[in-house]
């Protein structure tokens, strides 16, 4: 599986690099103009299983067996999906009120590169902490199937700002190492489990945070839930994508 996990980061790190790169070279292009609905759907439906059906019920399942009998795995997701939405209602703020000022896409660029890092290195977490084959699989699937988007979308942001193209490439690349620096991190956590056991529940917990809300509110009125549900179509999908982890827990 150790062998599985590097192939993964991999391949989420030339995504990401890949898929940020053409902002760069055309800052004018709309991130609305590359999008996939069904995968974002299909994507926002495996994240929400994933934190539901496996990681909040994994969380709590190993705090109780480490003496923890208060419900910490739910509180600190719900902590992390606060804190993110925070976030995004402190990046639309700047935008709103910043009527195209320096600062305000400065401060906004940099906003974007921080938040996303954050869920970026936790949904690396999530999949570097996997125990089985079928569900770092899955978990890897929804992860690349909304990368690309992520990291266009972000590359677009950063170019927006007045900073020098240097630090535009700085801040693009820390985000970049962020899911590859989750994943060895999340791997890690295994040899340590013995000494630290409350280790892996804490990211499995923060990492259903991210999950839940990559599936619900990430975007606010343009997340996939909001702006696609309406679509029968594409609502079945996020259907589709919960059913699957469904599904995968009867072995897992």
């Amino acid at each position: 599986m150790q062998s599985f996990k590097i192939l993964a980061l991999l391949i989420i790190f030339s995504v990401t690099i890949i898929s940020g790169l053409y902002p760069f070279f055309k800052k004018r292009r709309s991130p609305s103009e590359l999008h996939f609905p069904i995968a974002e759907s299909l994507a926002a439906g495996v994240f929400l299983g994933a934190a539901l059906i496996h990681m909040l019920g994994d969380a709590s399942a190993q705090f109780y067996a480490a003496a923890v009998h208060y419900p910490l795995a739910f509180l600190l997701a719900g902590v992390m999906f606060l804190f993110l939405l925070l976030l995004e209602h402190v990046g639309q703020e700047l935008m709103a009120h910043g009527d195209g000022h320096t600062h305000a896409h400065n401060a906004f660029a940099v906003l974007a590169t921080f938040m996303l890092s954050v869920h970026a290195f936790l949904m690396g977490a999530a999949l570097g902490l996997g125990q089985s084959m079928s569900l770092m699989l899955i978990i890897f699937f929804a992860i690349v199937a909304h990368k690309w988007a992520e990291s266009f979308s972000l590359a677009v942001e950063i170019n927006k700002s007045h900073f020098r193209f240097s630090t535009n490439l700085i801040l693009f690349f820390v985000f970049s190492l962020m899911t590859p620096a989750g994943i060895l991190l999340g791997a890690s956590t295994g040899t340590f489990s013995a000494s630290y056991p409350l280790m892996q529940p804490v990211f499995s917990a923060l990492a259903a945070g991210t999950f839940l809300y990559l599936g619900t509110l990430h975007g606010l009125e343009k997340a996939t839930l909001i702006r696609q549900c309406c679509d029968l179509k594409q609502f079945y999908f996020v259907i589709l994508g919960f059913l699957i982890m469904a599904f995968v827990a009867i072995w897992v």
